[in-house]
């Protein structure tokens, strides 16, 4: 599984608990910096970011792909829509949570989720 983390570092430990959901081995991690100007358009920026990817496009629709969204939560709608068109599916994303009482701050991973399936599973509520 590769990867593409559009947020802060993980740490080894989110790393296998990552792995331990996914039931196989992380076999890249992709950094990809999200520093967006909000004064500016996004499409550009998006544009911008997405090429700055170290990853060939045509493995985007052939590799095994997880994804960190970026917390913004405009940037991840944004980059979520550009992978579906470059993919030809939704990709599973993670869900960190905080965990309670941690000092300082930390956050587990809470769960790994299947945005294709829940995709799937919504078009069957189409009338």
């Amino acid at each position: 599984m590769i990867l593409l983390n559009f947020s802060h570092p993980l740490t080894p430990g989110q790393q296998a608990e990552i792995e331990a959901l996914i039931h196989q081995p992380i076999e890249r991690v992709l950094p990809v910096p999200v520093h967006f100007d909000h004064q500016q358009a996004y499409l550009p920026q998006l544009a911008q970011m997405m090429e700055s990817i170290p990853f060939p496009p045509q493995e985007l629709q052939s590799a095994s792909i997880l994804v960190n969204l970026p917390s913004f939560n405009a940037i991840a709608a944004l980059l979520l829509a550009e992978l579906h068109g470059r993919m030809g599916y939704f990709p599973p994303v993670i869900r960190l949570r905080p965990v309670e009482g941690a000092l300082p701050p930390r956050f587990e991973v809470a769960e790994v989720v299947n945005l294709q399936a829940v995709r799937d599973s919504a078009r069957k509520e189409r009338f």
